[in-house]
Order: C-alpha cells, then structure tokens, then sequence
C-alpha cells in the first residue's frame, strides 16, 4: 500500500507561468524554489523516507551558448520500491531565452536490478526572439547500476508559430521580386539514448562515470528538420567532501551536431543541495543502495522546446517599394539595350525601376520619367502584398552605349536624361562617342530634384567635349553623392572628369572620385554661373586643373588634396 504523506496541491496559472518566465533571473528561481520547499510542512520527509526533496543547481557553459538551470525535485508518494514526484524546472541562457518545465513522474524499482520510470511534463519557453511557446513532454526510463535507457517525445501545443519581420527575405528571380515572410515555429519530434557506466569504480562507489550515445530528430513542415547524434560523459560525486550529507556534484561534458546549427558542445557543472539541510532533520540517504539512489537522479531530457526561425513564409511577389512606389524589374536576359528605353518608359512616373544585368549597344537614350527611380547595385526595402517589409539585395547592372545614341544638334551623345526628383543609383553606365560627337554619361536638362548616388559613370570623346553628368538650363536642386566619376578626351578638347555645370543652381557634390584623363584639357569640373554650390569629401585622381570657370559662381566645392573649386 503506498504513502501517502505529501499531500501538496499547487495551482500555478498560465498568465503568471508566461510573466514569471519571461522577467525572472535564474538566482531568483533558485531562490523561491527553496522559500517554498523550506516553507511548508507537506514537503518535509518524515524520517522513514527513503528518498527526500532536493535542489540541483546547473551552469552549462557552451560554445554557442550558456544555460543555467534550477531543478526542483519533490517526492510525492512513495514506498520501498515506488516513488511518485513533481519536478519543477527553470532555466535562462544569455540569448535571452528563458524556459520552465513543470512535471510529474513515476519511478519504480524491479527484483531484476532496473528501475523503469515514466513522466510527462508541460513546456512553456520564450526564445531569444521574445516568442512564446508550449509543449508537452512524455518519456519513459530504465535504469540499472550499469545501463540507462531514455527515450523522449516532444508535441508542441497552442500557438506554434510566429511572424518575425527582421526574417523576412526578397530576392530577384528573373523580372519578379520575390517575397518570404520571416517566422519562428516550435518542432516537434523525439530523441533517446544509452548510457553505461565505465568501470572505473566498484559499483558501490561514492564515485561514478558514465557514457551516453544517442540522437535527436525535430521537424516542421515548414521549417524542415533538425537531426543528428549526441554524446555526453557524466562523472559524479556522492556525499561531496566538505558539504553536507545527501550532497551531489556531477560534472560532464556534451557534444551534438545537425546541419541547421552545426556542432555545438557544452561543460556541465551541477550541484545538489537537499533541504533537510534546512530542517535540521538526520539523513539515512547515505544507507541507500546504489540502485536506491538511482531512483533521484535527475529526468534527462532536451534542454529546449527545440524552435528554428528563418524565412519559412509561402512566396509572394512584391510589387511595391515600403514608400509605395509600383516596382518592376528589368533583366538583360530578357530585354537587350535597344530595347531599354521602352521598358523604362513602360514602368511609369514614380515608379522604382530595377536593372540586372549588362545592357549593351544601347542606340536610343533612356529617359527617366517624373519621380522615377532606376537602380542597379544596392539595397532596397520592398512591401509584400501581405503588407510586410523586406531589405532587397540587388546585384548589378551596366549600361554601355555609342555615338548611335539619340543626339541633340548632331553633336552631343547622352546616354541617361534625368527628370524632376528622379534617382539614378547603383549603375555602372559608360557611354562612349566618335568623331565629333560630345559624350554625356547622364543628362540633367532644366530639372529640379534630382539625385545620383553610388553609381560608376564614364564618358569618352574623340573629337569633342566629354563628362560623366552635363547639367545645364536652370536645373536645382541636384545631389550627387558617392559615384565614381570618370571622363577621357583628346588633344585640343575639354576633359571634365566630375560634371560640367551651366546656368543652375542648389548643386551638392560630395564624396565622389574624380578622374580625368586623356590628352586633352583636363578638369576636375566646370562650373559656369551655378550658385549655391557646396560639397566635400570629394578625391581627384589626375594630374588636372580642379576647375575650369566661367561668369560668376557661388559656394565652394572642397576635395581630399586640399584644393577647392569656386
């Protein structure tokens, strides 16, 4: 007839589970598990008891990560061979994560030398993402002086996933950007092992070794799975020298490995404090058969309610900037350079056009149209149709053309003409002209509001007037920022490797490399009654004239070598 003599009901509702698990400290825990254990009367063993409540402390140093964990151990009802106990556990890493486990579980001691032992426990975690979820947990246990045998299941219950926007990804697949939410899901699975006690020391021995072999298998029909082996070593002291009786002090080392995480090994030092220390009252552990001590040990089973998070959302395609600009993509592969031109126009004013690839031969000029934005290398944030954001990585995009292109008077080339608040970012354009055809890289021609960053633009002439930006005809406020700048010319012709700059004014040119080169007359820029003029930052890397002048220009623009241009 069993026991009955702990008769200890504890109500612990879920709101204050999930508040006590996301603010408390691991010494916190440990300290209310001993408040409430030293505090009533219903967990104090009588002295007939053969097994009695006690505490492990656990630190886990890793090398991903550190764990520490407080382990309440409550016998409940017990005889000579049975023990029913509750097991209440709290645990932190220094990833913001924080877990409890709260279980109930049955051991029982066979003439043939094992205990079997089953239990089951609920799971509430918050993971390093702030995200909350619960399982339950069933095993089961066999135990002997010189095997162990444990097996766990792992169901995830409630709500399993979450949206974690840091996550979401977008990428370019020929003309379309597609879209992946980010989310975090709780994985339900199992894993089990074997252990056996090396035999180091007699089996009656305060002192024991043992090694465990076994593995683990977690999965989601979305976040795919986690599998693969585990091992750990276990070497533990009885009736530690210099503590009190019924003390413990296990240390460990353990090692697993799966593709998602890689390999990942902890050090393990775990401490036993049991509490009649606290109530004054004589131990008979000490007398206890090995085998009887067996029936404490502690319930070993996965640290975590196992989650992966990445990018597991169904595909969408996005087709609006986080501004809310109509997006489209032009790929090389699909449109060659003489077809450019259309495809740019086609996307519309205030539109955010996006270039891949190399766009060659391109004979007829590309004409942004008003607030449009036409990109090549750099980041964008992109909205789903689901209204999440996403930062797109571009990759890159060139634009090469000749003296075929569209001219004005039959003497100028331009291969790029920028409209009001346009943005020319992250493209590499070079535009090449023969003869006595002026070359013009990116034309800015009466517009207001215009930017050019982070692009490479070259231009090259013969037999005439070459630069990378021509800005001309009451054009303002225009920022041009962070480009490479190039031009090359002949003997007998102006070389201005920055822009050339007429009749305009609110220039910003900042943080851009100049090149001029050539045989002709090179400068750095030329500036011809432009006001309000200002920049810095800004490298010359040839042997020019900063500036070629012209009327009256005010403000300045300053270069890394110390020179300025009025």
């Amino acid at each position: 007839m069993l026991k009955n003599e702990n008769n200890l009901l504890y109500l612990i509702d879920s709101n204050y589970i999930g508040q006590f698990m996301q603010n408390s400290m691991f010494i916190s825990f440990s300290v209310l598990a001993l408040i409430f254990v030293s505090s009533f009367s219903t967990v104090k063993a009588s002295e007939s008891d053969k097994w009695r409540p006690h505490i492990d402390l656990e630190g886990k140093p890793g090398s991903d990560r550190h764990l520490g964990e407080a382990d309440l151990f409550v016998p409940l009802i017990q005889d000579d061979h049975t023990l029913v106990f509750g097991n209440l556990r709290g645990r932190i890493d220094n990833q913001n994560g924080r877990e409890g486990n709260y279980g109930l579980g049955v051991r029982h001691m066979l003439s043939s030398g094992w205990n079997l032992g089953g239990y089951g426990y609920f799971d509430r975690r918050r993971s390093s993402l702030g995200n909350m979820f619960n399982q339950i947990t069933f095993g089961a246990e066999a135990l002997s002086m010189d095997w162990d045998i444990r097996a766990n299941a792992y169901v995830p219950i409630g709500r399993k996933s979450y949206q974690v926007d840091s996550l979401n990804t977008a990428t370019i697949s020929g003309t379309t950007v597609v879209f992946r939410g980010g989310e975090e899901r709780s994985l339900g699975g199992f894993d089990a092992e074997l252990g056996w006690r090396v035999p180091v020391f007699d089996e009656n021995s305060q002192q024991q070794l043992r090694l465990y072999g076994g593995g683990y298998r977690f999965s989601d029909e979305k976040a795919g799975m986690i599998a693969g082996p585990r091992g750990r070593i276990d070497l533990t002291f009885n009736e530690v020298p210099f503590l009190w009786d019924d003390s413990r002090l296990s240390l460990g080392l353990e090692v697993q490995h799966d593709d998602p995480r890689g390999t990942q090994s902890f050090a393990m030092f775990r401490l036993r404090i049991p509490f009649q220390v606290f109530g004054g009252q004589e131990t008979h552990q000490t007398d206890l058969r090995p085998i009887e001590r067996r029936m404490a040990d502690p319930v070993i089973r996965d640290v975590d309610v196992v989650s992966r998070a990445g990018a597991f959302g169904p595909p969408e395609t996005a087709s609006e900037t986080a501004s809310g600009q109509l997006l489209s993509v032009v790929d090389s592969s699909s449109t060659t350079g003489s077809n450019l031109s259309n495809a740019v126009a086609a996307a519309g004013a205030n539109s955010t056009v996006i270039l891949q690839g190399d766009f060659s031969n391109v004979n007829s000029k590309v004409i942004l149209q008003s607030g449009q934005t036409l990109m090549g290398q750099g980041s964008l944030e992109v909205k789903s149709p689901s209204g999440r954001v996403a930062t797109l990585d571009m990759g890159s995009a060139s634009v090469s053309g000749t003296g075929t292109v569209t001219t004005v008077g039959g003497n100028d080339s331009r291969l790029i003409e920028m409209a009001n608040n346009s943005t020319l970012a992250g493209i590499t354009v070079n535009n090449t002209a023969s003869g006595g055809t002026a070359s013009y890289a990116v034309l800015m021609d009466g517009v207001s509001g215009a930017t050019i960053r982070n692009s490479t633009l070259s231009a090259s002439a013969s037999g005439n007037t070459s630069t990378p930006i021509y800005i001309l005809n009451n054009s303002s406020n225009i920022t041009i920022t962070g480009n490479t700048l190039k031009a090359s010319g002949q003997t007998g012709h102006q070389t201005f490797g920055g822009m050339a700059v007429q009749d305009s004014s609110n220039i910003k040119f900042s943080n851009n490399s100049v090149t001029a080169s050539g045989s002709g007359n090179k400068h750095s820029v030329y500036l011809d009654d432009v006001t309000d003029l200002s920049g810095s930052g800004n490298t010359k890397n040839a042997a020019a004239a900063t500036c070629s002048t012209s009327v009256t220009n005010t403000g300045s623009i300053g270069f890394t070598d110390g020179s300025s241009c009025p």
